[in-house]
């Protein structure tokens, strides 16, 4: 059998390679002969992936809400990868920012899209009895999604809207302790902080804090603030920012709402989601304003942050309530 010259080629190529690592190709050769050919299966570990659901009731549905949120937790990693490269590359362009961003983008929005799965897809007996057995657990709890958005922006944009200006000049772990989402898992009676609140800072605080240094001048407002001062700002960069903005800050939220709305609203009081987190405060846009990037938006969007989408969400959407109380529970600022 003749070797054909493509073959030859790519032999003088491997030699070149393995001989430049002080490498043996011949042993190379052999190892790929005895190799067994690679499986889907395999190359995936799909057996383990799908061997990592244990539900702790009998109850079906549990299987429903452990797979959406490890689906979730896959999506934040995709989007951290994209968030590590934009902070890591040495030379960034104005086009690598835009298409990474892009991607994020469609992350989210594939999360978002799919929520219905959560708001539509258990059956309300089953998740008001299974979901006892996961406390004080709650998706709260998302590290991933916290790095998300200590990369996305500055890290005083995270601090409570009412601490902001006071907290400018502070260090990293002054603005911490005033970080959002801290008042969203208080105890509804008392205040004090909730043990889901307290087994997350254990577990993340530093973490946090340390990728919050790290970012200082790698977040993407302080990147896109310095294409801007260059002149390099593209309108399709702008858009894509913006759209992010939307997607973690007022989207995927609702999403959250909407599920929350239908799963835990009881007469006469609301019931405490799982770890005891203050959901009715915490969820919607209106209480944080949380905005990525506040210098590209208008003085009237960011006052009324979040206010067509709420609208969009609501029109036509059943949240096992009234639609006057649903509207009256997200109502935004500059609603009476």
């Amino acid at each position: 059998m003749s070797i054909s010259p493509e073959i030859e080629k790519r032999l003088a190529q491997l030699q070149e390679k393995y001989e430049a690592m002080g490498q043996d190709m011949v042993s190379y050769l052999d190892g790929l002969l005895y190799a067994d050919f690679l499986t889907y299966w395999d190359y995936i570990h799909l057996d383990t992936l799908l061997s990592l659901q244990s539900p702790k009731t009998p109850f079906p549905d549990e299987q429903i809400f452990i797979i959406y949120h490890q689906i979730t937790e896959l999506y934040f990693k995709l989007s951290l990868h994209e968030c590590e490269q934009i902070a890591h590359h040495e030379n960034l362009t104005v086009e690598f920012f835009t298409a990474r961003i892009k991607r994020i983008n469609r992350y989210f929005e594939a999360l978002t899209q799919s929520f219905e799965i959560m708001v539509e897809g258990m059956e309300k007996e089953q998740f008001l009895k299974f979901r006892m057995s996961l406390l004080p657990a709650s998706g709260f709890q998302s590290g991933q999604y916290r790095m998300i958005e200590i990369y996305a922006t500055d890290f005083l944009n995270l601090v409570i809207k009412s601490k902001r200006e006071e907290l400018a000049p502070a260090p990293v772990e002054e603005q911490f302790e005033f970080i959002y989402w801290k008042y969203g898992a208080t105890e509804l009676s008392t205040g004090k902080k909730t043990l889901t609140l307290k087994q997350f800072e254990k577990k993340y605080a530093k973490t946090f804090i340390d990728l919050a240094r790290t970012n200082a001048i790698t977040n993407f407002n302080y990147l896109a603030l310095k294409f801007k001062e260059a002149g390099q700002l593209t309108p399709e960069l702008t858009a894509e920012l913006r759209r992010l903005d939307v997607n973690v800050n007022v989207n995927w939220p609702l999403s959250h709402y909407k599920s929350a709305v239908r799963y835990l609203h009881r007469e006469p009081e609301e019931i405490s989601a799982t770890g005891g987190t203050n959901w009715q405060k915490y969820l919607p846009p209106r209480f944080q304003k949380r905005i990525f990037y506040p210098s590209l938006w208008s003085t009237n969007e960011i006052e009324n942050w979040g206010k067509a989408w709420v609208e969009h969400a609501l029109r036509g959407t059943d949240f096992s309530l009234p639609r006057s109380e649903a509207f009256k529970e997200s109502h935004l600022p500059g609603e009476k």
